[in-house]
């Protein structure tokens, strides 16, 4: 199988380390110190440091918000773009090839991504009640603590009070990671390692383990990775970036619309509790997955623009 440069022309390794430099310069350090900038300008206080504790500070919402939404913007979005088009002469379009049925694609993406979650939700569960061994409880220390700082921030940032609120919301923790994670991701990184391997899986896997770690969220780690590989696989199958970043939005942007009904009294079901559903409930919906993710391969492959190998 013929394996496109559609990220670059150098050898693959260089290619990858570059990648690297690329998201630790926009999303470690520029796109947070831009965020920060301009957030502060919402906000009067020091923001960098109530961000550390941001309980009882509602008037940080907006502000973690815009600094959220600046980071991804800029660390996950224009400097990968830059990268691929003002570094590696490449072109975007690329990456979204034109397809055939593409709204049945979507409303198929849409059912597989909610009866995922359900599926795995005994995964959720204990993977964040997952005990470390004796030597590692330094790391498990550390990890907890992260851990539970996400969740403040997060807590946080989905205090919604109004409609408004929730559309911001759903475009800065839905919207803007699944366009910027799935472009470096699997349009980046999954590209590239399969440049490198010649090896689909490896690629995948690979994409999906470096993707969970680097929220460093460590007790949400195994879900996530499972995630990461389903889109990795919704891109191979499909072809095109937009099924894997539909797919990353409607599991993000799931979670906040039902975080803000939960919290509005609207539903009694509690996503941010981590309980794995009723196992009747568990096995239907991973029957359902199973069968959904027969039926997208097979949908996929059918249609005249599929990029995979017809073989697999």
């Amino acid at each position: 199988m013929s394996v496109p440069n559609l990220v670059s022309d150098r050898p693959p390794l260089l290619s990858l380390l570059m990648i690297l430099l690329n998201v630790f310069l926009g999303f470690v350090v520029a796109g947070p110190v831009l965020g920060l900038g301009i957030a502060s300008f919402f906000y009067d206080g020091n923001l960098l440091n109530d961000i550390q504790t941001p309980d009882n500070r509602p008037d940080i919402v907006v502000p973690l918000l815009i600094t959220q939404s600046v980071a991804t913007f800029i660390g996950l979005i224009i400097f990968p773009l830059v990268h691929i088009v003002a570094v590696e002469r490449k072109r975007i379009p690329a990456f979204f090839p034109p397809q055939q049925k593409t709204l049945f694609g979507l409303f198929l993406i849409m059912a597989l991504g909610l009866t995922f979650v359900i599926a795995i939700s005994p995964l959720v569960e204990w993977n964040m009640n997952l005990n470390f061994p004796e030597f590692l409880k330094g790391f498990e220390r550390w990890a907890r603590e992260a851990e539970d700082k996400t969740e403040q921030l997060t807590k946080v940032m989905t205090s919604f009070e109004s409609v408004g609120d929730l559309v911001l919301g759903l475009i800065v923790i839905a919207l803007l990671p699944a366009i910027g994670e799935e472009l470096v991701f699997r349009g980046m990184f999954q590209n590239e390692f399969f440049r490198a391997t010649r090896n689909i899986h490896i690629s995948i896997w690979v994409s999906a383990i470096i993707f969970s770690a680097i929220h460093f969220q460590f007790y949400g780690f195994v879900p996530r990775l499972l995630l990461g590989a389903l889109f990795g696989y919704l891109y191979y199958w499909s072809g095109t970036l937009l099924i894997p970043m539909f797919a990353h939005f409607v599991n993000n942007a799931f979670g906040v619309i039902m975080i803000y009904l939960h919290r509005h009294e609207i539903t009694d079901l509690n996503v941010e509790d981590n309980t794995a559903a009723p196992l009747e409930y568990v096995f239907l919906n991973a029957v359902l997955t199973v069968g959904l993710l027969y039926y997208v391969w097979r949908h996929y492959r059918q249609l005249p623009t599929q990029a995979s190998d017809p073989s697999f």
